[in-house]
């Protein structure tokens, strides 16, 4: 990574051919803009000054890219395995020859520190890599015995999906979705978040670049109520994969149910980092800060709420205090930064209304609670302590660099207090005890839970929630179960008496 200067005039260079042109819809193999000719402008929440032009599609367009995926798709699914692996792999090649490019676009576009977004292309091209050698058996099932009978079970891809993308880390989310569906063999209409839409226009660019056949991925930029809308209600498209907020879930599911719409959530999370008295508590106040203040806070799996044993509380939360006041908050450029702006000012108005909020219900400011002087969506990474589970701040999915502090006293009251909230997306518990350990977890209503760790992702393990917080698994071939139908033909192995009808 260079240095300020240099970074930002690098990313003012790469960021200017969509200035010029617009950031364009890509359907079938061509640059459309909108049919309505419309348009919408995206800010950098640096500086709020105007990034690019966008294409504000509506209906007709999503029915083109529908189209254009549904004609794409016989030629794509009946491609043999490992010849989609190899152009997966080739798509990952070209994403990582482009990584300083898709970096620099992202931390402009999204106010994500540079730091992150470095790693960006790599986590999307090792996305990639995984599914493409995964694509020659995507189709594989097993056999199954009965007496007088062979059952045998195959998979063959949906056929054209959606993918609803989220502004947070836009380009490493979309390949996470995108490339299991293309190694399924599925074709893809992709709609994402209008907040942050540039680096979804380089991925289709570059998988194009690397022999990825037209109308097999398209773009169509826009609004949710638009575009998003239309994309969910589309009778060609088969089913829909969604990341973003848990209503926006809840108002796909009833967009998609006249068309049966097989949907896969990831959504909303709020959730708990435990801490026990015989835990590392340097190893995890570390962690726990770097959950909940690194992305600026903007992730689903973000440890929002940290529950400590009463007996170790007060030095938890001192050594987590002093931490959050050190953390450099500047430009996404620059190498030093590790918080940066949020994301827009509407969300940056969300989440400085949760400091009313808590002030308001006798919550108490450790660290941070303001927003930094000057242009730009920046705001201090934040610590409340003197907290409540019914408070909103421990309600309520915040979504940026804001920590919510609460003591136990009991095993039972931490497993009640983590799990009294409507979310049940992740879990981190930081304990020296086993016994302890596969206890709690058992009883911690959260799709994933990690233990004396942070979020270390495993590419072949299940990803998902439960309660609110999503439906649907992604990960290994939890994946291709959402892309793929699972068919069964049972052959009979012997002659056995036919029942007759007769009168």
């Amino acid at each position: 990574m260079g240095d300020y200067r240099s970074n930002l005039a690098m990313a003012e260079a790469y960021l200017a051919r969509y200035r010029a042109g617009g950031v364009l819809n890509r359907i079938g193999g061509q640059d459309l803009p909108a049919a309505s000719g419309d348009w919408f402008e995206t800010i950098g929440p640096a500086d709020l000054s105007p990034l690019a032009r966008v294409a504000k599609s509506d209906a007709r367009d999503v029915d083109a890219a529908a189209v254009a995926a549904k004609a794409a798709f016989p030629a794509w699914a009946a491609l043999p395995g490992a010849e989609r692996r190899r152009i997966l792999h080739r798509i990952a090649d070209a994403i990582e020859a482009r990584a300083e490019e898709i970096a620099f676009l992202e931390c402009l576009d999204t106010g994500q520190a540079l730091r992150f977004m470095s790693k960006a292309a790599l986590r999307g091209a090792e996305n990639f890599r995984f599914f493409a050698d995964k694509a020659p058996e995507a189709r594989d099932g097993k056999a199954m015995y009965a007496p007088g009978q062979w059952n045998v079970t195959n998979r063959a891809p949906i056929g054209p999906v959606g993918v609803i993308t989220p502004w947070n880390t836009p380009f490493m989310l979309a390949t996470w979705k995108i490339a299991p569906a293309l190694a399924a063999g599925c074709t893809v209409v992709h709609k994402p978040a209008e907040f942050s839409p540039i680096t979804a226009r380089l991925l289709v660019e570059i998988a194009e670049s690397a022999g990825l056949p037209p109308g097999v991925l398209n773009l169509v930029n826009g609004l949710g109520e638009d575009a998003g809308r239309a994309l969910t209600e589309h009778p060609a498209i088969k089913a829909i994969a969604f990341v973003g907020e848990t209503r926006t879930g809840s108002r796909i599911m009833a967009q998609g149910a006249a068309t049966l719409k097989r949907v896969h959530f990831e959504l909303g999370g709020k959730n708990p980092v435990i801490v026990f008295a015989d835990a590392d508590l340097d190893r995890a106040a570390d962690a726990a800060v770097f959950m909940i203040y690194s992305l600026n806070g903007e992730r689903c799996t973000s440890s929002s709420r940290l529950l400590v044993e009463a007996s170790v509380h007060d030095a938890v939360v001192a050594k987590v205090a002093e931490r959050a006041a050190r953390i450099p908050v500047g430009h996404p450029l620059d190498p030093a930064t590790v918080i940066g702006p949020l994301i827009h000012p509407e969300h940056e108005r969300k989440v400085l209304s949760y400091f009313e909020k808590a002030r308001a219900e006798g919550a108490t400011v450790a660290a941070g609670g303001e927003k930094l002087p000057g242009p730009g969506c920046y705001v201090r990474p934040t610590l409340f302590t003197g907290a409540r589970n019914d408070m909103a701040i421990a309600q309520e999915e915040i979504f940026g660099p804001v920590l919510t502090a609460i003591p136990f006293a009991t095993e039972d009251e931490a497993v009640a207090i983590a799990n009294d909230v409507p979310y049940g997306l992740a879990a981190y518990l930081w304990t020296g005890s086993l016994d302890r350990a596969l206890r709690v977890t058992e009883r911690l209503e959260a799709g994933m839970t990690w233990v004396n760790s942070e979020n270390l992702r495993h590419l072949p393990a299940p990803f998902g929630g439960v309660k609110n917080s999503g439906l649907g698994r992604d990960g290994g071939d939890w994946s291709f179960d959402f892309y793929m139908e699972t068919r069964n033909v049972a052959f009979a192995t012997v002659p056995h008496a036919i029942p007759k009808l007769e009168g």
